[in-house]
């Protein structure tokens, strides 16, 4: 992986003290270091919880994000070609029924106990950093990076219903070999409960993965990600009798293309040379299209403090909300948007942010930032998420701030535009990032968060993005 010997130095020491600090392998009955969320996984999702864990406990530990896309990758794999099934539970057996039945559809209900995946996750990451301590058997590929800010609070509401997913080296994380550099952003707002947005946030860009068309037609694949993830949460809320439902909007990054695909009110909007591109519009019963879509299937939108469907929600497309299928639908919209190299960052937020601060205003808000502070990002999203709850929001507030570009550097004028693209591609004059803070064309290492809302519960007013992350990690 190491694309330097002073990147390889970075990663060797990263795992000494990575191993040393998890003092592993749990044995039975030891209490694992995160405890997964859920009682019971299926086969289908292992892949996805087991991803997340991986992720979130590395990034606790500041590790560098292609390394941890890296470790989590060789987890998720060795985990799912072992021997699972002495963690399976049969769900015919819990409910006093036939304990041996054959068939297909009840095989895909085979379940494990989510604490005992966790502990062999946790053990089987702990021997792979052992392993690639001694050697590093991969080599990170050259990619652009993205500065990233975000910040997220649980504000006025009793609990934070939120969760945002940072994929900045999504080749890796996938073992993808033949596609361009692509990275993943998203944001979910749960509604009714956090589980929906959980799910979303640690399923569905492993949905998108496996799609036929995702080699071919990101675009597509998002959709039929979104549908799937829908469809599987909805099996699982029946099960463990879950009410609850998650709006989503998630980026896409592939080259020098953006995809774009989403449920509901979550937004997101590009600003280029200073200026907002709008891509998309949100999902709400008050859009004239989804009227019309609702009550065609016999429901009915009515003002209840706002517009909602059936008087109940006031979102017309989301994930899960299964007693308000088929109303509220599973169905995403997206958009394809070719990027030229003049383009600034995107602006990713859910509803509790845009119902208060219109596009226009955020870009003032980051311009403002970027001018007092000599274009330092860091706290963009923090300023972005004050905003919003200063002008009246008492919602759940994320939002995530992807730079497209060095905001440190005027925008290209369109003779340069090509120049840049080439350096970004890693034509002639581009290189990989160099080791002490500074990547292709002098722009700063990424900084992003833990995917982790972590300790939310226990505050009035907390952030995501305690932990800074850099594609080297911390200075050791």
């Amino acid at each position: 992986m190491a694309g330097s010997a002073a990147e390889e130095k970075t990663f060797r020491r990263f795992l000494e003290l990575f191993v040393r600090e998890m003092r592993l392998p749990l044995q039975e009955g030891d209490p694992v270091p995160m405890r997964p969320l859920s009682d019971l996984v299926t086969e289908d999702e292992v892949e996805g919880e087991c991803l997340d864990l991986c992720l979130q406990h590395l990034y606790k530990y500041n590790c560098p994000c292609s390394l941890a896309a890296a470790l989590a990758r060789a987890t998720a794999d060795s985990l799912l070609q072992s021997d699972l099934s002495i963690q399976n539970l049969n769900k015919a057996v819990e409910d006093g029924a036939d304990p041996l039945p054959h068939t297909s559809e009840f095989h895909s209900d085979l379940k494990m106990e989510s604490v005992k995946m966790a502990r062999l996750v946790f053990n089987r990451l702990f021997e792979i950093c052992c392993l690639w301590q001694k050697e590093l058997p991969f080599r990170r590929r050259p990619q652009p990076y993205y500065e990233t800010s975000i910040h997220a609070i649980k504000n006025m509401r009793r609990k934070m219903e939120d969760k945002h997913v940072i994929i900045p080296d999504f080749n890796t994380l996938f073992n993808i070999q033949d596609q361009e550099e692509q990275a993943y952003f998203a944001v979910f707002d749960g509604h009714g409960g956090v589980d929906a947005a959980i799910y979303a946030a640690n399923h569905l860009h492993v949905n998108l993965f496996h799609q036929e068309s995702f080699s071919q037609d990101p675009s597509d694949a998002l959709c039929r990600a979104f549908k799937l993830t829908d469809e599987r949460f909805i099996k699982k809320a029946s099960r463990e009798h879950l009410r609850c439902g998650t709006t989503g909007v998630v980026t896409f990054l592939r080259g020098r293309t953006l995809h774009v695909a989403w449920l509901g009110d979550s937004q997101v909007i590009l600003v280029r040379r200073g200026q907002v591109v709008e891509l998309m519009k949100p999902h709400k019963p008050d859009r004239e299209d989804e009227k019309q879509r609702i009550e065609a299937l016999g429901g009915c939108v009515i003002w209840f403090g706002t517009w909602r469907v059936n008087g109940s929600l006031s979102v017309s497309r989301a994930i899960g909300d299964s007693e308000h299928k088929p109303y509220i639908c599973g169905d995403a919209d997206h958009g394809i948007f070719p990027l030229d190299g003049s383009e600034d960052y995107l602006i990713l937020a859910c509803d509790g942010f845009w119902d208060t601060v219109s596009p226009d205003e955020a870009v003032r808000v980051v311009s403002d930032h970027l001018q007092e502070n000599a274009g330092d990002t860091t706290m963009v999203a923090h300023k972005l998420v004050a905003s919003a709850r200063d002008a009246g929001s008492s919602d759940n507030i994320t939002v995530i701030v992807v730079f497209l570009r060095d905001p440190r550097s005027p925008p290209p004028t369109s003779t340069e535009d090509e120049a840049m693209r080439v350096e970004r591609d890693g034509g002639e004059g581009g290189s990989a990032a160099d080791v002490g803070g500074k990547g292709r064309g002098g722009w700063p290492l990424q900084q992003c968060s833990a995917p982790a809302d972590l300790a939310y519960e226990d505050r009035t007013d907390s952030f995501t993005d305690r932990t800074s992350l850099s594609l080297l990690g911390p200075s050791l």
